[in-house]
């Protein structure tokens, strides 16, 4: 669909599936919009579980989850966040990068920071969950991609200005600079999204409130340039919410 339609078509209804949590799609877009003081949101990850990569579906029937995304793309050990990541004492990846979003959440609430203008290690540390990937929009709503060529599928993570946390996810390839500009011209009321996955291990899996799919992405420049891919791939970390 075009970048043009998406956008003019705006409206979106919102389908509840459980307390804190809702479910809405615009055209190829998927979108989860969760309330961390209403829903417990959590995180999977293979080097805390001392376990195997799994896929969303996998990681949502093991932690009881309901909802389960990419929470970042991983290093070559297959277990590592490229960026920064922490879940209470456990240290996933201890070394912060250039990579400009960071988020943070504890039992109620979500932060969300831009890496090059906040002191995020005090900032974060009082959170429970901390994870630094790579930005999309700053919380000021400003697109920091420009065109390069590339597109793929696209999982992204983003915060509105009520706090509730969006788990996006589309099929469909973008180019990054054309995503963002969709998810701008969308009734999201974004205030900053970070990309957690692109291609065919873009994952978005919704087991609740009647509705149970597990999505997986397909098509990345220079991967897997077509749309063959049916199944998740295993990841080694989720951001999701508890049942």
């Amino acid at each position: 669909m075009a970048l043009a339609a998406l956008t003019a078509a705006a409206a979106l209804a919102w389908r509840l599936l459980q307390p804190g949590v809702e479910l809405a799609t615009s055209g190829p877009l998927t979108v989860v919009r969760v309330d961390p003081a209403q829903a417990k949101v959590t995180v999977g990850l293979a080097s805390e579980e001392k376990t195997a990569p799994r896929t969303a579906a996998e990681w949502c029937r093991t932690k009881h989850l309901s909802v389960a995304i990419n929470l970042g793309m991983f290093q070559n050990d297959g277990r590592s966040n490229v960026g920064y990541c922490r879940h209470g004492a456990h240290m996933n990846n201890g070394s912060w990068n250039a990579y400009g979003a960071v988020l943070a959440v504890s039992a109620t609430k979500a932060l969300w920071l831009d890496r090059d203008k906040v002191d995020v290690k005090k900032a974060t540390a009082p959170y429970d969950i901390v994870v630094q990937n790579l930005r999309l929009l700053t919380t000021q709503r400003k697109n920091v991609w420009a065109a390069n060529g590339r597109k793929w599928s696209e999982a992204a993570v983003a915060i509105d200005s009520k706090g509730r946390l969006l788990f996006l996810f589309s099929r469909q390839p973008w180019s990054m600079i054309d995503f963002n500009a969709m998810l701008l011209g969308l009734p999201l009321d974004i205030a900053g999204a970070m990309h957690v996955e692109g291609g065919p291990e873009a994952s978005l899996s919704v087991h609740a409130g009647g509705v149970d799919f597990d999505l997986a992405g397909s098509y990345e420049t220079g991967f897997v340039e077509n749309d063959s891919n049916r199944a998740q791939w295993p990841i080694p970390n989720v951001i999701g919410v508890a049942r």
